[in-house]
């Protein structure tokens, strides 16, 4: 039977679909025009016939495939095991550039057209859709006739290339049960042959090790590593194993390599290095250790948990807020006060920024949705991302991860939770934190907590009412419903129908039938949350009766300045040795600038083991002194803004010096009243803001 390559992408879209399509996003994915899919449909339903399959067409819903899940998977069986005597051209092109990028000689145009079973001519027009491709990753194609075309271009843009390719054809669960499942050779039923191709770049017997390593060092890291992240960053170890075998190594800016050793990630990369230098018997150089370190700082999971005193968080606070006053105004909303959406910012911002300045690229799913769903606010982000972080691209893919989290803000409304849903997701907070949004709309009685695809096997699923998924979660035993992040009525209708019984099954049992084990749960929560508002409350009141503003210090230097500040926190007891703290924050400065521009403060902030209680100060000098600005331009300074913390300190502390550098930065009337008020009328203010921040914590 002959199927055209439309025809069977067709399929496979429709096969894997648990419920209707439309031919417009049919249209969509392949990129013709909806007349052309139709054409398309008229041959696909001899197809289905063959296999006892029907295709169901619904006016105004969409089309779907009927019929026994048996056949549908001889069907699945037949397209992945089809000797493809065509491909789409998006396909084909995909297969070139693998072929290039694992070619070490040129590669002559009759050899790929003879592989692809295409004329010289398609492969020439293909070359030139595959060097568009190329350009985001600055590498370029050599043509010459007699001589073939081969990849130029440096070694690291060529794996982002590997990885781009890799990332953007391999299913996630798919790439997971790879390296889950013991590297277990994968049947032909299993994969794509696009697939197959790009897996061919790296050695999946490599891909085990690699992440058993991963696994035994992120939890080094101070924070998690997001589930997409992940995998890109055990397929960009495996491409550099692959690599460094066939002699070829990544070239890493001196410099630059130089500024990141004293990070948390540098460690950890390190650290990895070491395990994979003894797994494969190799020596890696330091330049690779820079360029895992470069991934790591790219992967942080975007969560809600950033604390301002982390090293640039300051910074992409101010910037954050930017944002979000040029679109609270764009849409006549004050979001300034709005923690979540600020802390979330902060959260995705910071990776992201170095992503985009280190020109990793990001897939982002859900862009054509949110761009049709989101236009008007899409177009407002895109224009206060450009005005707040002039000079620096950003690609549309990181403009809708923004969009998803102003969505979520905008739409967001308190009610009371009755019930709790496990939320899967793996593209990061953008995505689960606007479904969280949809679902407390629409089912204002709901609580949602976020996992990841890694850590759903160790997740006590009977703690949770309900578990919803963004994504296929294939092998998966338990129940769970799909769902996209932007929740269709059907799959609203599908949850509340599941939550309705829920309710009803909780209203039969015996609500005095409980368990020891219920109660001893109960008593630990209680005992962790007393913990929690202790710790919180300590932390304010410490930060309140040690607050002063010092006015008129003499200092013709920053380091006279933090000698005069360090030697009276030390006659309040607040630090125990001067000398060492003030080592510290000079220490600090030197990782960046702490000047916050466009105003005459600077915020110096550090976290030692001589300091002995947190503190939050405020020392005005009686001139100004030169010191160099977050945004890297030198400024003059007048006023010192300091923040104090123990090196092994609460979560809570940290939460509340966090509020308070969000407090300075919030907007130009709070930065004006940090630079000029009095100890008295900050004192207020404080105190204000602070009972307000604790009285919203624990207001359950």
């Amino acid at each position: 039977m002959y199927i055209s390559a439309r025809e069977r992408r067709i399929l496979e879209v429709l096969l894997v679909k648990e419920k209707t399509t439309t031919v417009h996003d049919l249209a969509s994915d392949l990129e013709v025009s909806p007349r052309t899919v139709h054409r398309d449909l008229k041959g696909i339903e001899d197809i289905l016939k063959e296999y006892g399959l029907q295709l169901n067409k619904k006016s105004g819903v969409g089309i779907e495939i009927i019929g026994e899940e048996r056949s549908k998977s001889k069907l699945q069986a037949f397209l992945f095991n089809l000797s493809h005597s065509e491909y789409t051209p998006d396909e084909r092109q995909t297969l070139i550039l693998s072929i290039l990028l694992d070619a070490a000689e040129p590669v002559k145009l009759l050899s790929l057209a003879n592989d692809l079973n295409v004329t010289i001519a398609t492969i020439s027009n293909d070359l030139n859709k595959v060097e568009e491709r190329l350009t985001p990753f600055a590498l370029t194609l050599i043509r010459k006739r007699g001589y073939g075309v081969q990849l130029q271009g440096e070694e690291s843009s060529k794996r982002k290339v590997m990885s781009s390719l890799i990332l953007n054809n391999l299913d996630e669960f798919e790439f997971i049960s790879i390296i889950k499942e013991n590297i277990q050779r994968k049947s032909s039923t299993d994969m794509r042959t696009v697939t197959d191709r790009l897996l061919g770049l790296v050695d999946k017997k490599k891909l085990l090790v690699i992440e058993r390593k991963i696994e035994e060092m992120k939890d080094k890291l101070p924070y998690t590593i997001a589930d997409s992240a992940y995998i890109g960053l055990v397929v960009h170890l495996a491409l550099a194993i692959e690599r460094i075998q066939q002699g070829e190594e990544i070239n890493f800016d001196k410099k630059y390599l130089e500024s990141i050793e004293d990070s948390w990630e540098f460690k950890v990369a390190a650290d990895i290095v070491r395990g994979l230098e003894e797994a494969f018997g190799l020596s890696i150089s330091y330049g690779e250790i820079g360029y895992i370190t470069m991934h790591l700082m790219g992967a942080k999971l975007r969560n809600n948990q950033e604390h301002l005193l982390e090293d640039t968080s300051l910074q992409v606070g101010i910037k954050a807020q930017e944002l979000i006053q040029f679109v609270g105004k764009a849409v006549r909303m004050d979001l300034t006060r709005n923690v979540d959406l600020f802390q979330g910012l902060v959260a995705h911002l910071r990776p992201a920024l170095y992503r985009m300045k280190q020109n990793m690229r990001i897939d982002n799913p859900l862009l054509r949705r949110i761009e049709e769903d989101y236009s008007e606010l899409f177009g407002v982000i895109e224009q206060g991302a450009n005005r707040t972080f002039p000079g620096l691209h950003i690609p549309k893919e990181e403009i809708g991860y923004l969009v998803m989290h102003f969505a979520s803000a905008l739409l967001n409304k308190e009610k009371a939770p009755q019930q709790k849903a496990l939320i899967v997701c793996s593209s990061g907070i953008g995505t689960s934190k606007m479904l969280s949004t949809k679902l407390h709309q629409e089912l204002p009685g709901l609580e949602t907590e976020n996992a990841s695809l890694f850590d759903l096997e160790a997740i006590n699923r009977e703690e949770y009412d309900l578990i919803i998924s963004t994504i296929p979660l294939k092998n998966f035993t338990g129940e769970y419903i799909l769902v996209s992040p932007f929740l269709t009525q059907e799959e609203i209708d599908r949850i509340m129908e599941k939550t309705s019984s829920k309710n009803t099954e909780g209203r039969k049992g015996n609500p005095f039938s409980e368990t020891q084990e219920s109660h001893r749960s109960d008593n630990m929560d209680f005992i962790s949350d007393i913990r929690s508002v202790r710790d919180c409350s300590s932390a304010i009141f410490d930060l309140l009766t040690g607050f002063t503003v010092t006015e008129n210090i003499v200092a013709s230097s920053i380091e006279q300045a933090l000698t005069r500040a360090c030697t009276e926190l030390k006659g309040r007891g607040t630090i125990r040795d001067a000398a060492s703290v003030m080592s510290h924050l000079l220490k600090r400065e030197k990782t960046g600038g702490l000047g916050i521009p466009n105003t005459t403060m600077a915020l110096y902030h550090t976290r030692s083991d001589d300091i002995l209680a947190p503190s939050f100060t405020i020392f005005r000098l009686r001139e100004c002194i030169t010191v160099n600005g977050m945004d890297g331009e030198e400024m003059k300074m007048d006023t010192i803004l300091l923040m104090l913390s123990a090196e092994t300190v609460e979560a809570e502390t940290l939460e509340v010096l966090s509020h308070i550098s969000t407090l300075v930065i919030r907007d130009e009337e709070s930065m004006k009243r940090f630079q000029e008020g009095s100890q008295v009328t900050l004192q207020d203010y404080l105190t204000k803001e602070l009972e307000e921040f604790f009285l919203t914590k624990y207001k359950q």
